[in-house]
């Protein structure tokens, strides 16, 4: 009886710190977004923004609409699309060390984003359907040469790394062969969001949509992929079935996201161990806490570049990249099961 009632108390406790979790995440997002509105040399208070979105006429108003917002929106988008990619790349490679920019699954879209955009920029509408077509190239291409009578999730990583290196080198020498001087190519391989309009959110938004919702169908099956696969048959799972298909959603998010915002590397892997911690394993909860986490954490990456060297930049790619390298070093040495 005495351990019951602990169990149930430990329940309890996780179960209200993952609400508080939830809480302060959503709040700490608002004050991000309305802070994120107001650094630059254009400020505007919370009524004036309200007045000059609803009421009247604002330059100052219209110059943030026009310039900030979709850069804003764009952040949350792609964030909470690579986040939530993460998390499903873990569930089915089963490896805690997945993550869509490491395994070459971002440079691969973004290679062939690039292709559209230098060689067929009238069909740059069709870019992101592109991307999704180098994202799910990379997947199999690191799938199969990872296969030696199974798959290691060392292996994965290391080809993973490879092949991430190949695309991105590629998707670089088209853009230097340029002069640098395509605004599209640059801003993907370059993962710069600074000239994004209402045009590219439009685009991005209906994708990460229909991504974040097609995660939402697999929550049990990522949560049953966690068993051993002979559990998860007998229970009537298609194991090899489910794991193609959750593969292409998380191929369908991280490689839309990369088209409009480039590649990110480490936020699909930072965002989902904090998600663990947090509010624990059950994708019930995890999935749409990464999606929190993850679209606070590329904006706050974003919002951190454009104001470390003010009046110039620093990509949220290389924030997430001088952040997530360490991370990452420190969770490979953590993870004592693939160091054999």
């Amino acid at each position: 009886m005495k351990q019951m009632n602990t169990d149930d108390v430990h329940r309890k406790r996780k179960k209200i710190r993952a609400a508080l979790s939830f809480l302060i995440l959503a709040v700490l997002l608002v004050l991000l977004f309305f802070a994120a509105i107001n650094i630059g040399s254009l400020q505007t208070g919370f009524a004036e923004l309200l007045r000059g979105l609803f009421v009247e006429y604002d330059a100052n108003v219209a110059t943030i609409w026009d310039l900030r917002f979709p850069r804003i929106l764009i952040s949350m988008l792609a964030g909470a699309g690579i986040a939530v990619s993460g998390v499903l790349f873990q569930a089915v490679l089963k490896n805690p060390l997945a993550d869509p920019g490491i395994i070459g699954i971002s440079s691969g879209a973004s290679f062939a984003a690039v292709l559209i955009t230098a060689f067929a920029p009238g069909w740059y509408f069709f870019a992101p359907l592109a991307a999704f077509a180098g994202g799910v190239a990379a997947f199999f291409i690191v799938y199969f040469l990872s296969w030696k009578g199974g798959l290691n999730p060392l292996r994965i990583i290391l080809t993973g790394v490879a092949v991430d290196a190949l695309f991105s080198g590629l998707a670089s020498a088209f853009n230097s062969m340029s002069g640098g001087d395509m605004t599209g190519v640059a801003s993907i391989v370059e993962a710069n969001i600074t000239q994004k309009t209402w045009e590219d959110v439009s685009t991005l938004f209906p994708y990460i949509l229909a991504g974040l919702f097609l995660a939402a169908i697999f929550i049990r099956e990522c949560n049953l992929l966690s068993l051993e696969d002979k559990t998860a048959r007998s229970l009537g799972v298609n194991v090899n079935t489910t794991r193609i298909g959750i593969s292409l959603v998380a191929v369908l998010l991280a490689s839309i996201s990369t088209a409009i915002a480039g590649a990110i590397s480490f936020l699909g892997l930072i965002v989902p161990h904090i998600g663990r911690i947090l509010v624990g394993s059950d994708h019930k909860a995890l999935v749409p806490f990464c999606a929190l986490a993850g679209a606070f954490t590329f904006l706050l990456a974003d919002t951190v570049g454009r104001t470390i060297a003010a009046p110039y930049e620093v990509s949220a790619a290389v924030i997430m990249s001088v952040v997530g390298g360490p991370f990452f070093i420190i969770l490979l040495r953590r993870s004592k099961k693939y160091a054999n």
